[in-house]
């Protein structure tokens, strides 16, 4: 190594140490990390909290905000030159127009900075007479869940992830059709280009149906949202039944076992390196209703899937000190079932415990570790009113909305959760196909039309609550 590479890499250092000790006492930044799986709402989240914290009316389990700590809030160019903006303004425009819609979905990773002036309490008040109120940057990153469950693939190799793979699609939609596909492929023959493509375009089609059941471990998740890397060899891959003997240079097995590292070392591991590993508060979003609705296969997956998520966290409590010489641990971790405004607010505490529930393996882990984990039941845009209805002599308590599918406003009783979630995870863990006792309903629901007054964001269920866990600590 030159001299100057020396020398220019002991200045980089120097300087991203000047910058995380200014950064620490001057102007504290907060990374939040938003994912989650499909149609979590990942992308309503983060409009409605941005908008809600820029006006403030409806954010009264916040403190800062009830309080009045927070004296404004206003967007400013992210740090991150090379990262796509989250395009708040037409996300917002989307929920908020004469004609309201949901914005399109996460498909790669974007970021948001959001700065506070914040007027500090205690102690720091007596301080704050003499500083001002001081500015608390929010860097929100919105990333695919499906990338985050990409991250379990690392501590994985070909043959191992193959068999996985291959025995799980055996109880999926869609998996008949790639095992039909592999049907006659022998994977010890030498590369068929034709072949190799023809597998991992049926190995996509496999995903796709499985996403769109209400599977929530569909890795790799570039195979769903490929981006540029559409075509590439990284996403030319499939798994194969492993070969009895060993094969040769330059077979099937070999070149897709290449392909998969290729895929970690390439794709996974700089997403992990550039985002991910910065992080040090995140929200999982899950659409546990859905999964649900689904039924118990697929709410095993989901209870599987943020299992695997979690442990790719590094949880553990921040210091500025460590910050600097071991790099940045996840501190807090919120899951959060979204689409809470679908169900009658009695049966909100449910549906939190059956998150909880569900959680349970996965929280285990975090709490061990030191990170400050939290379960909660939220709607980060309400799109419906609830009403009771009587039929038959019987009182159903209902909500109602505007049917994304129809236009026309219906009203919906989805069903009962139980009181005890191990009702649900019992048959899931033991694979029954479905639900003895009872049929859970959902509906897609539209946006309903708003009338904002002013300094008040759009209508949510526990946005507040949730942002007082995330950045509540930060903004006293």
């Amino acid at each position: 190594m030159r001299i100057g590479d020396i020398a220019d890499g002991v200045t980089r250092g120097v300087e991203g140490i000047a910058a995380s000790v200014s950064e620490s006492f001057l102007e504290p930044v907060v990374r939040l990390g938003v994912t989650g799986l499909s149609r979590a709402g990942k992308t309503v989240f983060i409009t409605s909290l941005v908008a809600n914290l820029m006006d403030r009316g409806r954010m009264p389990q916040l403190r800062a905000a009830a309080s009045g700590a927070i004296t404004a809030a206003h967007l400013r160019p992210q740090p991150d030159n090379t990262v796509p903006r989250f395009d708040y303004e037409t996300h917002l425009a989307a929920l908020t127009g004469t004609a309201p819609h949901w914005p399109d979905s996460t498909r790669a990773v974007s970021e948001l900075r959001l700065s506070l002036k914040v007027r500090p309490g205690g102690l720091g008040r007596l301080l704050g007479s003499v500083t001002g109120p001081r500015t608390v940057h929010v860097d929100i990153v919105d990333y695919p869940g499906e990338w985050l469950l990409d991250l379990a693939l690392l501590d994985k190799g070909y043959a191992d992830w193959s068999r996985e793979t291959l025995e799980r699609m055996q109880m999926r939609p869609g998996g008949a059709g790639f095992l039909s596909a592999l049907g006659g492929v022998d994977p010890a023959a030498k590369l068929d280009e034709p072949v190799a493509q023809g597998l991992a375009g049926a190995f996509t089609a496999y995903l796709q149906a499985a996403r769109e059941a209400g599977f929530s471990d569909c890795t790799p998740g570039r195979f769903l949202l490929p981006g540029e890397l559409a075509g590439s060899p990284v996403l030319t891959f499939a798994p194969l039944p492993e070969p009895a003997a060993a094969t040769p240079r330059g077979s099937l097995w070999r070149e897709m076992e290449r392909r998969f590292g290729a895929y970690k070392a390439e794709v996974v591991k700089p997403f992990f390196r550039e985002h991910f590993s910065r992080i040090d508060r995140q929200v999982v979003l899950v659409d546990a209703l859905g999964a649900i609705h689904a039924g118990p296969r697929a709410v095993e997956d989901l209870r599987r899937a943020m299992t695997e998520i979690l442990g790719a966290f590094r949880p553990g409590r921040n210091a500025w000190l460590s910050q600097l010489l071991l790099g940045r641990r996840v501190e807090k971790i919120l899951f959060a079932a979204t689409k809470a405004d679908h169900l009658h607010h009695t049966q909100h505490p449910r549906l939190t415990a059956i998150m909880q529930a569900l959680m349970r393996d996965a929280r285990r882990r975090a709490d061990f570790a030191g990170a400050e984990t939290a379960a909660m039941a939220i709607a980060a845009l309400r799109a419906t009113v609830e009403e009771t209805r009587t039929r038959g002599g019987e009182s159903y308590d209902c909500v109602r909305g505007t049917l994304l599918d129809t236009g026309r406003e219906a009203a919906l009783y989805p069903g009962e959760l139980p009181e005890d979630p191990g009702i649900l995870l019992e048959a899931a863990r033991d694979g029954a196909e479905a639900w003895l006792d009872a049929e859970y309903e959902v509906m897609r629901f539209a946006p309903a039309r708003l009338t904002l007054r002013p300094g008040e964001g759009p209508p949510h269920i526990r946005l507040d609550k949730a942002a007082e866990f995330l950045l509540g600590d930060r903004l006293r």
